[in-house]
């Protein structure tokens, strides 16, 4: 008789239903999709163009010194030059670019049509283009970005905003036009050129800089320190380059170890739900 119930207590055992293993298996699954779609947003390049933002603020009537970001957006080429056009219909008489390791830097001047009156001076000519050339191994590999300063000014006072038409050149002779204006719906352009925002004067006057000889003198004085210094700019720029993807990669980890666990708990629940609810034997 013992044996009897014995054997009919052990047909007897329940198994894991098929709804419950399916049960599982999505939500699972779900994990594992939303930690596999963090991996491939986490990884894909973001796409960006060349930018133009001021060190401080901009204001109207005032000198700024400003960084041209340039990102390279190629896979398989660098970007070698940049050249950087000023808007005409806003002339800045002085322009002083920072040294920068590695690159040749020209700076063009134009005539004025109309002479432009700046401390009690006369100017009939203003800068009209920029350009940065990469010499020897010096360029923008895949994956990093350079900044390229200038100090400018005299800053218009009738305008909210600066366009910078830009071109950026790769080793392999691609050239990308970053030379589309802001539309007035406030929609990026397909290829936007740097926009410079400029705020309002300070104490809402013309600005303390454009009337007082000394803000030109301390703004070329800048320019020549932070040449002096533009090596180790270069430097802080890789190393912060270098500090991204490596904050990319221990993401990228944290993703992976998610992932792995969530395979686990999934061992570990199918295991459970196969285990008899009561395996001891009938006496």
């Amino acid at each position: 008789m013992n044996t009897s119930r014995t054997n009919t207590s052990r047909h007897a055992v329940p198994s894991p239903s098929t709804g419950g293993r399916n049960r599982i298996a999505r939500r699972v699954a779900v994990v594992g999709g939303v930690a596999a779609s963090a991996v491939v947003l986490l990884a894909g390049p973001a796409l960006a163009h060349v930018g133009v933002q001021p060190v401080g603020e901009a204001a109207k009537g005032g000198y700024a010194t400003v960084n041209f970001k340039v990102p390279n957006e190629r896979d398989d080429a660098s970007t070698v030059k940049l050249e950087v056009n000023f808007p005409t219909e806003h002339p800045l008489a002085s322009v002083a670019p920072q040294a920068v390791p590695g690159w040749k830097i020209v700076v063009t001047k134009s005539k004025l049509a109309k002479p432009i009156e700046l401390h009690g001076k006369q100017i009939t000519e203003a800068v009209s283009k920029v350009t940065w050339t990469a010499t020897g191994d010096a360029k923008i590999a895949p994956g990093y970005f350079q900044q390229f300063p200038l100090s400018v000014g005299q800053l218009p006072e009738d305008a909210d905003q600066l366009v910078f038409k830009t071109l950026q050149t790769y080793d392999n002779k691609e050239v990308v036009r970053w030379i589309d204006a802001p539309t007035e719906g406030g929609a990026e352009p397909e290829s936007p050129a740097p926009v410079l925002a400029l705020t309002a004067a300070a104490g809402g006057g013309h600005g303390a800089a454009a009337d007082d000889d000394a803000a030109e003198d301390d703004a070329k004085s800048g320019a020549k320190s932070d040449a002096e210094d533009g090596a180790k700019d270069g430097e802080h720029a890789s190393a912060a380059s270098a500090d991204s993807s490596d904050g990319t990669a221990r993401t990228l980890g944290i993703v992976g170890i998610v992932v792995g666990a969530a395979g686990v708990a999934f061992g570990v629940l199918a295991g459970r739900r196969r285990t008899p609810a009561d395996s001891t034997p009938a006496s």
